[in-house]
């Protein structure tokens, strides 16, 4: 974690970094984050999770190398993840039968490289460095309204699988952005998931991306 966060420094401020071009500030938004499950890691075959819905918060910090060229670096959490329903039946418009949920804590580090088409309007290219700090899944069985936690270790109904989650997520991404004249600014992202996170020694494979949007302020600049 401390050499990510150094990379994400040095590429922002080893660049001889001026006032009138540095800007930061804080950043939040909503995420919906998905996971992908290969045919070797279960009998079902190669399946997608259904998306959870959670957030993100955290900062920024951009550098401006010209009028239309600029870097940028965030340090971001999101409990990412995803949640699946099997082993049911649809009744109606109701399901009943076993609903899983996996939770992923992961400290986001993004780097990226920005153009400008206007003072306002930029787009960006890049890469999530995510680590994860925290691997949960939680199984209910029961319907849509009513629901009983399947026992986990402390009979909360969650279970620890992070000894089976590998701990970095290297996700691709584009974005775009949009900032008004007093800073404020607003951003959407989709990140795809490249690293195999699977770590049981099925041989199979786990991905995890997500999508972002997002709203923060920028200090400083002219």
């Amino acid at each position: 974690m401390k050499k990510l966060l150094l990379i994400a420094s040095v590429v922002l401020m080893g660049v001889g970094v001026n006032a009138q071009e540095f800007r930061f500030g804080p950043k939040a938004g909503f995420a919906m984050s998905t996971m992908k499950i290969d045919e070797k890691q279960d009998d079902l075959g190669a399946r997608k999770m259904s998306p959870k819905y959670t957030f993100y918060v955290g900062g920024m910090a951009e550098y401006k190398i010209n009028d239309n060229f600029g870097l940028q670096a965030e340090v971001l959490y999101s409990p990412l993840g995803a949640k699946e329903k099997i082993d049911g039946v649809n009744a109606g418009v109701v399901f009943v039968g076993e609903q899983t949920k996996v939770e992923l804590g992961t400290i986001l580090v993004p780097v990226s490289a920005k153009y400008f088409f206007t003072e306002n309007i930029s787009v960006a290219a890049g890469a999530n460095f995510g680590v994860i700090l925290t691997a949960k899944q939680k199984t209910v069985v029961g319907s849509d309204f009513i629901s009983i936690d399947v026992e986990g270790e402390d009979g909360s109904g969650e279970v620890d699988i992070k000894k089976d989650i590998k701990k970095l997520n290297i996700a691709p991404f584009v974005g775009v952005e949009y900032m008004l004249e007093n800073g404020l600014f607003f951003d959407a992202r989709y990140s795809l998931g490249v690293s195999n996170l699977s770590n049981d020694g099925s041989g199979g494979k786990v991905t995890n991306s997500f999508a972002q949007i997002g709203v923060g302020f920028k200090f400083g600049g002219n």
